[in-house]
């Protein structure tokens, strides 16, 4: 089942809705589940909400998915470039892209940790311990999990970060890395698509030394070194949308719950 609430997003002080599943005989049962928060939660359950008309499908995958968990999706603002600022660790200044951004994705995930799940901890029947509690997200918000789950391991076991836009800030993310005391049980997905920055029709064959397959990896390495298990995985032909991060709802659920 979805439920939808209100939350009071404090950075900001204004209200932000919650989409959250919770396992289909949850009422039925007194079981407790781990919990799972994704950003950009309008996209992750139903075409009717998502941005761009598509979902990541999760419902129909986890109604079906033999590990029951709770998904508690986070609704971005979705005025002017509020989202870009609320899922940026670090300010940015003249990037070449995104120009200035005014980062306030710290305050973003002390807020989840200090204001969100404690409400969800209280509300709902969770197994609120790190090593039930993940963080995953696409983009930015594949860029925002990583952050949360390198300086916040005491809160977040796992993380999936699917096309993340970790390369606007690599020194400040290296930094994180290097400084950071990471617990082995620590478990990372991250994934790239070959045809997320394809600049023609002709579709490019897969090229192991691509940009973001670099980036990915030099992140990947860099995590191994402080004993964290990463897994790497290039979608052949995947672009920076949900129906491509759909195809990947087993795989990261799958590492980060199951193996």
């Amino acid at each position: 089942m979805i439920i939808k609430r209100e939350i009071l997003f404090t950075p900001k002080e204004q209200m932000r809705t919650l989409h959250i599943y919770l396992p289909d005989n949850y009422d039925q049962t007194n079981e407790r589940y781990p919990v799972m928060y994704f950003f950009d939660g309008h996209n992750l359950f139903f075409d009717e909400y998502a941005t761009y008309g598509k979902s990541w499908g999760l419902k129909d995958f986890l109604d079906q998915w033999e590990k029951p968990l709770i998904i508690v999706g986070i609704e971005c603002s979705h005025e002017g470039d509020d989202r870009l600022s609320e899922y940026c660790p670090y300010t940015l200044k003249n990037h070449k892209q995104f120009g200035n951004i005014d980062g306030i994705g710290a305050q973003t995930i002390q807020w989840i940790i200090d204001e969100l799940k404690p409400i969800i901890d209280r509300d709902y029947r969770t197994l609120p311990q790190r090593e039930c509690t993940a963080i995953a997200g696409s983009s930015m918000g594949g860029l925002m999990s990583l952050y949360a789950v390198i300086r916040h391991n005491d809160v977040f076991s796992k993380a999936a970060c699917l096309s993340s836009t970790i390369s606007i800030c690599q020194k400040a993310l290296k930094a994180e890395i290097e400084t950071a005391s990471l617990s082995p049980d620590t478990r990372i997905y991250m994934s790239w698509g070959t045809d997320e920055l394809k600049r023609s029709k002709e579709k490019p064959k897969y090229n192991p030394n691509s940009y973001m397959a670099r980036c990915n990896r030099m992140y990947a390495n860099k995590l191994d070194a402080k004993g964290v298990v990463t897994r790497l995985y290039c979608q052949n032909g995947g672009q920076h949308c949900e129906a491509d991060w759909e195809k990947q709802n087993k795989k990261y659920m799958n590492f980060l719950w199951m193996e």
